[in-house]
Order: C-alpha cells, then sequence, then structure tokens
C-alpha cells in the first residue's frame, strides 16, 4: 500500500529501530542464555574494559557476578512488555565506574543501557519530589496548575526554557504555559500543527514517556551489529538512550536548540500533551534526576486528570439537575415542540448555542439562529447515515455535508442528537460561524513533504498568523457530555408522551435498539423449536397427511398462545384462554362436555407457550383415544392454588372409552411428561385409570399471576367471544360460497396455500396478486365477489386496495398478524380481520361468515390444527 501523501517525513522514518545510541551511555543485548547479541561500540571506554566484548561472548566475561545477579534480578521484575527496572550506582564491571543502569525486555532480548551515575547529586534528586509535588497538590485549576509545573520543571532540571504543550482535538498542541529565559523569544500562546510531532511518536510517547537528547551536534554512536540473527533491527522503543532521528535534529536545530528534554502527559490513555524542555547549550540531567522528573510527569497527569475530573463530575451534576428539570416540566406528556423553548432556557449556562432546532415526526421548528426547513431537509439524507445512538458535534457542517453551504454564513456549528431510530428525529443546536485567529509558530503548511520528496523541516518558528473563516467555536467534551445526558432525557419524555399515537411511535422507535437483541433471542428460540417439532413429530405420524396434522396442530398451539399473550402486549393471559382456543376445534356445539372449575389465574409469558404444548398434546390425545373421542366423554380441568401459592391443575377424563397405558412413548408423550418439569421446574403426573385419563400438573408460583374481578370479568366475555367466533367450522354449500375471490399476498407460499385451500372448500375462480398494483389491475380486470387482503405488502400498504374495493361495493377480509389492526376495520371497510397465521380451518369458517352477511364485529379465528398452515408471523 502506498503511502498517503499527506504522510510527514518523520512518520516515514523508522525512529524506533535506530542502530544507535547517545554517546552520554552504552548499551548491551543479551539474549535469555546471557549471552552478548548486539552492543553499542562505546562500552570497552564506558565501562574501562580492556578490549571491545564480542558478540556470541558470554556477559559474565565483562560483567562482575553481582551485576549479573542484580540484572537477573531486575529482569524478574518486569511485569509487562514495556516495563523498566532502574538501577542506581552499580559497578557494571569488576574495578569499573558506578553507573546507573536501566533493564527492559525487546523481542525477548534483554536491554541493558548504562551511563555515569552522578554520585554527588544523587541524594539531593531523591529529595527534590517531595516539596515540588507539595506545592502542585492545592491547585485545582488547569491554567494556574500548567504555569506551576511549568516553572517547577525549569527549576528542577535547568534548562533554558520549558514548556506546557496541550493537544487540541485536530491534534495539533498548543503551548499554554512557559517559563523561560529572560532573553528568550516567548513561545506562550503559539500552535503547532500536529505533524510536529507525527504519529508514530506520539503513540510512542505513550509507552516511553521520556525523551531525552543530550547534544543535537554529537555523534551517534552505533550498534552492532545493527540487524540482528532474526533479521529485524533491535527494537528500542523503551530505550532510555535511543538516538535521534535526521530530520528531529534538523527541525531542533533550526530552533537553535542544543539539547532537550521532553516527558509526556498521559490522562485515561491518551496523550493530553507534553512537557517540553529546551536549551541552547548541550544538557544532559542525570539519570536519576530524569527518574524524579518522570515521577513528576505522571503526577501532574493525575492533577490534570483529577481537575478534568472534577469538570466532568460537576458538569454530569448540571446535566442531572436538567434532566430532573425536564422530566418535571414535561411529566404531562406535552410535546416537544411545545417546549422547545424550555429546552433552550434550561440549556443557557450548560452549552453556549446561537438557535436549536427539532424535526420531529416530520415536523419542524426552531428557536434563534438556525437553518429554515428547506435548508435543514437537505441535510436529512446526510443525518441519516450518522450514529444513530451518540450525539455528532461539528464545528464546520459544510465540510462534511456540501448542501450547508447554502446557510453556511449564517449558523455552521452544530450539535446533532438524534431523539429517535426511524423515522429520525433530531434535536440540532446551531452556533453562528466565528472569525478565529490563530498563531502558529511559523507556517504550518511546510510540515507536510509529497509523495517522494524530502522534507527541509521550517526554518521560522516566527509568529504565523492564520485567520480560519467559515468555522463556529469547537464543540467542548463537556458540552457533548451534556448534549449525550440531554438526549437521554429527551428519550424518556417521548415515550412518555401522553398522544397514544406519538407515545407508541416513539416507544417502537427508541426501544427498538433495546428490544432487537431480545426479539432476536425470542425468534431464534422460536425457529429451533419449531425445528425440533418438526424433527420429533416425524416418530408419531405413519403418512404425510398425519405427519402434516401432527405439526400444523403443534405449531397452531404456539401461534395461539402466542397470540394470547402478544394480546396482552407479553403480559401475563388468562390460562383458561389455553383451554378455550384448543378445544373449540372438537367440542363444536357441545360446551357443556368440558368444565373449567376454580379461580381464574394468569400465566406469565414465559410459561405460556410451554403449556400450549402441553394441553395440545392433551386435547389432541382425549379427541383421539379419550373422553373426546365420542359422544358422551367429559372433561373437568380444575385449577388449585397450594399453601405455598403454586397452581395445580388437575385433568380428568371421564365417560369415554377404556382406557389402557399406552405400550410406547411418543414425542406427544414426552411434551405432556417431561416439558414442565424440565422447562419450568414444576411437576407433571399421568395415571391412566380403566374410567379415564388424569393428570396433575404443578406450575411454580413464580408463573402465576392471581386475576382480579373486573379482569374475571373481561375474560369470562372474551372467552365467550371468542367462543361464539370458534362455533361452526362446517363446511359450506357450493352454491353459497362466492364465485370469484380474489387473494392479495406478497408471500408466494402463504398465496398459494391459501389459494389451495379456497380451491378445498369449493371456490372455483380465484386471482392472485402480491403488489397494489397488481390487485388494481386485477380488480379493473374483473371485479371479485370476494377478497381476502393481506395489509402489509412488504414495502407498501394495501390500503388502495381496500380503496378499490369498498368504492365498488365489495366485501373483503384484511390478513395480518398486527392485533392493533381490530381499530382501523370500519376505517378500511373491511368486514372483518382473518388474523395470521390462518389455513383450511379458517377458510372454512371465513367462507361460512361470507353465506350470513357482512358483520361489524372483528372477525379473530386463531389458528387451530389446519391441513395446511400459513406460517408467516404478521402482514
Amino acid at each position: 500500500m502506498q503511502s498517503s501523501p499527506e504522510l510527514t517525513e518523520c512518520d516515514r522514518e523508522p525512529i524506533h529501530h535506530i542502530a544507535a545510541v547517545q554517546d552520554f551511555g552504552g548499551l548491551i543485548a543479551v539474549n535469555s542464555d546471557w549471552m552478548i547479541a548486539h552492543r553499542s561500540v562505546n562500552c570497552e571506554s564506558m565501562l574501562k574494559l580492556s578490549e571491545l566484548p564480542a558478540p556470541g561472548s558470554r556477559l559474565a566475561e565483562c560483567f562482575s557476578p553481582r551485576a549479573i545477579e542484580l540484572l537477573k534480578r531486575s529482569v524478574g521484575k518486569l511485569s509487562s512488555d514495556d516495563a523498566v527496572e532502574r538501577l542506581f550506582g552499580v559497578a557494571l564491571t569488576n574495578n569499573g565506574p558506578l553507573m546507573d543502569v536501566a533493564v527492559h525486555v525487546s523481542d525477548s532480548t534483554i536491554i541493558i543501557e548504562f551511563e555515569r551515575h552522578a554520585a554527588h547529586e544523587y541524594a539531593d534528586h531523591l529529595g527534590i519530589i517531595g516539596p515540588v509535588l507539595s506545592q502542585l497538590d492545592p491547585i485545582d485549576n488547569l491554567d494556574e496548575l500548567c504555569t506551576k509545573a511549568a516553572k517547577l520543571a525549569r527549576d528542577m532540571l535547568g534548562y533554558d526554557r520549558v514548556m506546557v504543550y496541550k493537544f487540541h482535538p485536530d491534534q495539533s498542541g498548543e503551548v499554554v504555559a512557559e517559563d523561560r529565559r529572560d532573553d528568550l523569544e516567548p513561545y506562550l500562546g503559539l500552535r503547532y500543527p500536529r505533524e510536529d510531532i507525527p504519529q508514530q511518536a506520539r503513540d510512542l510517547f505513550k509507552r516511553n514517556r521520556m525523551r531525552v537528547i543530550a547534544d543535537m551536534d554529537a555523534d551517534p554512536v552505533p550498534i552492532e551489529p545493527a540487524i540482528g540473527v532474526n533479521k529485524r533491527p533491535l527494537d528500542l522503543s523503551m530505550s532510555m538512550l535511543r538516538s535521534h532521528s535526521k530530520m528531529h535534529v534538523e527541525y531542533m536545530r533550526n530552533m537553535g536548540v542544543s539539547a532537550s528534554l521532553a516527558i509526556a502527559i498521559v490522562t485515561q490513555d491518551k496523550l493530553w500533551g507534553m512537557v517540553s524542555c529546551h536549551n541552547y547549550k548541550p544538557r544532559v540531567p542525570a539519570y536519576s534526576l530524569r527518574t524524579v522528573a518522570e515521577m513528576f510527569s505522571q503526577m501532574f497527569s493525575l492533577m490534570v486528570d483529577r481537575i478534568a475530573s472534577g469538570k466532568a463530575n460537576t458538569m454530569r451534576a448540571k446535566a442531572q439537575l436538567l434532566h430532573e428539570r425536564l422530566m418535571v416540566r414535561l411529566a404531562n406528556g406535552e410535546s416537544l415542540f411545545d417546549n422547545l423553548e424550555l429546552i433552550g432556557d434550561q440549556l443557557s449556562g450548560l452549552i453556549q448555542h446561537d438557535g436549536l432546532s427539532a424535526f420531529f415526526d416530520g415536523q419542524y421548528k426552531t428557536i434563534g439562529v438556525a437553518p429554515d426547513q428547506v435548508g435543514f431537509h437537505a441535510l436529512t439524507p446526510t443525518l441519516a447515515t450518522m450514529p444513530i445512538s451518540k450525539v455528532v458535534s461539528m464545528n464546520c457542517l459544510a465540510e462534511f455535508i456540501p448542501d450547508a453551504r447554502k446557510f453556511q454564513s449564517t449558523v455552521t456549528g452544530a450539535l446533532i442528537l438524534p431523539i429517535s431510530r426511524s423515522p429520525r428525529d433530531y434535536l440540532v443546536l446551531w452556533r453562528r460561524p466565528l472569525s478565529q485567529t490563530i498563531t502558529w509558530a511559523g507556517d504550518p503548511a511546510k510540515a507536510i513533504a509529497p509523495e517522494g520528496e524530502r522534507l527541509q523541516p521550517r526554518g521560522s518558528f516566527a509568529a504565523w498568523v492564520e485567520t480560519v473563516e467559515g468555522c463556529s467555536e469547537d464543540w467542548t467534551a463537556d458540552e457533548v457530555q451534556v448534549a449525550e445526558s440531554l438526549r437521554t432525557t429527551l428519550l424518556e419524555v417521548i415515550l412518555r408522551m401522553s398522544d397514544e399515537a406519538s407515545r407508541e411511535r416513539a416507544r417502537a422507535q427508541e426501544q427498538q435498539e433495546l428490544l432487537i437483541s431480545e426479539l432476536n433471542h425470542r425468534v431464534r428460540n422460536i425457529l429451533n423449536l419449531i425445528r425440533s417439532l418438526v424433527a420429533q413429530s416425524q416418530h408419531d405420524a405413519h403418512s404425510v397427511a398425519s405427519f402434516a396434522n401432527i405439526i400444523g396442530g403443534r405449531i397452531s398451539a404456539l401461534a395461539s398462545a402466542h397470540d394470547n399473550i402478544t394480546r396482552e402486549n407479553w403480559a401475563p393471559a388468562p390460562l383458561s384462554k389455553l383451554f378455550e382456543t384448543e378445544l373449540a376445534a372438537y367440542l363444536n356445539d357441545k360446551r357443556e362436555r368440558f368444565n373449567i372449575l376454580g379461580d381464574e389465574v394468569l400465566i406469565g409469558p414465559e410459561a405460556y407457550t410451554v403449556l400450549a404444548l402441553v394441553i395440545h398434546e392433551l386435547v389432541t390425545n382425549s379427541a383421539k383415544y379419550g373422553s373426546l373421542c365420542d359422544r358422551s366423554g367429559q372433561l373437568d380441568v380444575t385449577f388449585e392454588r397450594d399453601t405455598f401459592g403454586d397452581l395445580k391443575i388437575l385433568w380428568r377424563e371421564r365417560g369415554g372409552p377404556p382406557v389402557k397405558s399406552p405400550t410406547r412413548r411418543g414425542f406427544g408423550s414426552t411434551i405432556i411428561e417431561r416439558s414442565i418439569p424440565y422447562e419450568l421446574k414444576g411437576e407433571a403426573e399421568l395415571r391412566f385409570k380403566l374410567s379415564g385419563l388424569e393428570a396433575d400438573f404443578l406450575i411454580p408460583k413464580r408463573y402465576i399471576v392471581p386475576v382480579s374481578e373486573k379482569m374475571e370479568t373481561a375474560n369470562e366475555n372474551d372467552a365467550a367471544d371468542e367462543g361464539m367466533r370458534e362455533d361452526g367450522g362446517s363446511s359450506t354449500p357450493v352454491e353459497a360460497l362466492p364465485q370469484h375471490v380474489l387473494v392479495v399476498e406478497d408471500s408466494m407460499i402463504i398465496a398459494l396455500d391459501t389459494e389451495e385451500n379456497l380451491k378445498r372448500v369449493g371456490v372455483k375462480n380465484i386471482d392472485v396478486a402480491s403488489s397494489v398494483e397488481g390487485a388494481i389491475s386485477a380488480i379493473e380486470r374483473r371485479v371479485p365477489d370476494f377478497a381476502i387482503v393481506d395489509f402489509n405488502l412488504g414495502i407498501e400498504s394495501s390500503e388502495p386496495v381496500a380503496r378499490s374495493l369498498k368504492d365498488r361495493g365489495v366485501r373483503f377480509v384484511l390478513a395480518t398478524g398486527y392485533a392493533e389492526m381490530a381499530d382501523q376495520i370500519d376505517q378500511f371497510g373491511a368486514d372483518g380481520l382473518l388474523r395470521k397465521p390462518y389455513g383450511l380451518t379458517e377458510i372454512e369458517e371465513l367462507m361460512n361468515d361470507w353465506n350470513s352477511g357482512p358483520t361489524s364485529e372483528t372477525t379473530a379465528i386463531p389458528a387451530s390444527e389446519n391441513e395446511s398452515t400459513a406460517t408467516k408471523s404478521a402482514g
């Protein structure tokens, strides 16, 4: 991959693979056997050896046993890849000078660096740090802290100039504090382009916090061999003596600097800035003093972080207060538009802005300075591609959205708060363009070299003034944090709006992110359950037709249970509904053969589908072999609560044919006997008595919800209505059927299934359409006698089809899986609803209803045991 044309020269230079050290120290690298792999060529003179150690020789041949022991102990203390152990005042060789030593490991190579020990200053160095830190500790203002740190660092290290350098969001750096010799030109307030410190150097500073250059004019001391046996140069990322890059030396020479020391300031694992020290003569502080300076920078970093955290905590407290105020003021469910001024007032003092606008539910409103509706609508396609779950801040909107140039003279800064998922709704804070003056240390454009060209470092660092137009003031991190809090508040407010349509729409949009994983989990479980039902049911079938009946019935039981609990918004649903739904297909007009005894209870959703399968298998078994297989048998089901609050379900069959215990256990029996103990941790017991099957089930209390008297009455009415709707199902005489039926359905499988079932009940002429256009064309060719219309046709609604049928006086039903569609039957002019999934039984009942004429009531037909079941979950 080619290099970017905007790479700086330093970005192209491997600064950690420079096979040389500075001349005030030496380096020896050994392998795990303590054999010398590399050494700097000045080791002989630095260590007072008789000859230069040869690569491949043992370190013990030139180092004393005591030194070897100390070094091995230091290596054992290294806690991470970037850890460095320091030793002060160590005699590495017999009768050699005392050395300060740094030990670290790089690519399995142990690197030992050493320089002369400053014995007469060592004790003083150790005593510096305490008094210095005591002067910084009480300061809680960032500007004051930086100013004080620059002065203390210069007093401690003795450099001609010490600067505290802070990085901006664009990675340029600004001198925010400075202490210098009186005769030097001030750099305070100057900005340096991001290219002055290349990215690889920034990354390296996060690992190796200190970088010293003793003499810009000194020749580097080579490390030999330059390339190791692994065919790679020695990695000097954590080296304290690493020689300097040519580009950096030229850069510093152009500034007139002869020696430098840079210490990184890292907060929350990010490079916040640097303490940069310049000297105009060669200078190298002792290693012990540099170590103290590094400790100073670490403490300074913590103090910067403490002040930033304190400020952030203050802003969080203000944001919480904003949240509480808005929640109190908006608790009555007033619309966002009606309270836009209130939001603006509450934000004053927290986020400086010149105007704000709201785009909500397709409406647009502004306060103060903001784009007009046409201008804002031009932005929405790009806004729709932005992250939907976080605030986006821009100080020059036109750079990212060209259409914003139309109003950039009015507003250009934007703080964008997405407050919905789809359709996209936004609250946006705006800022006017601001003419900004930035004083650079020289022309920043000269920090970049084109591809293939050698960059000559800037020769001038005199103040270079740049005026920036068309941008607003930057949004601070604290302001963005407050905006995030405001976004959370507005989402909560939207969810609590009193207007039913707005609240439901907002809930669907804003909770979608939270519910999507749960929905995914449920769908996967349902699909997996159906797959298992298909696999296990094959053992109970003796033919394709019986297999279709068995699996169809079991899936229909799940669908009915799902319909009951979703009708209650996934809340607990009446247990009696399960029995009523399953038994309706078998009892027809002989409802007296079945009795439910005991008080109604509500069953939690997590247990409802389990019970649905169990009850379906019990009813199917009774209809085939038990008390419901003839015309005289009875079935009693009793609900009882025990002393622990658990629910007992007692199933008692009587009056049917004699019962024999089965000789084999099919999948249905397994469902009855094992589902409740396995999934609900309850109990199940079956007794095959000659007089009839008896079954006792125990459902743990945690799945049971008592039902109020009012709810009992409502459920009784619902059950009566459901029973009334389920009643019937006998075949309709052919002469009473519609002659021509239109089926509008976008799922081919469901359409084919519906067409086949209509033919089975005797309908002769059937047209099928999958789109609004196709349905309208079919109606124009021949007006049908009746129509089954899927409400949701993929990306379009069938409302135009409904209007066309209504205008022509054609009776029709809406096929859908959405329970809330019941409220819109009259609006569309439909006879009723055909609930999905539906099959042959529902088509037969629909044709019976056709013969009896239109009804004003909703045709809510849950699926039962069908020969073929359309399994699409929603229209």
